[in-house]
């Protein structure tokens, strides 16, 4: 009679428990305020072709992501950001 093996099923959500906490990097850094007028470090917040990164991916705070998509969307409409890379 053959030998029946139990297969072990890992659950996407055990595999997300063992990756690393995201940190909102303002709050380490205790950024007071965001302005739209600091180009460079919003555009660290932006990828390759101009998307703002989500807060899953950048792991800003929910009060922070807010401001950041803010100050990105106003250095836009002033030409400071662009809004598309080709």
């Amino acid at each position: 009679m053959p030998v029946k093996t139990k297969r072990i099923i890992k659950k996407k959500r055990d595999v997300l428990t063992l990756a690393r906490k995201r940190f909102c990097r303002l709050c380490v850094d205790k950024v007071k305020s965001i302005d739209y007028k600091e180009a460079k470090r919003l555009e660290a917040f932006i990828k390759e072709r101009g998307k703002i990164l989500s807060p899953r991916i950048s792991g800003n705070c929910a009060k922070h992501q807010r401001r950041i998509t803010e100050a990105i969307k106003k250095a836009r409409f002033m030409s400071l950001l662009p809004y598309t890379r080709v």
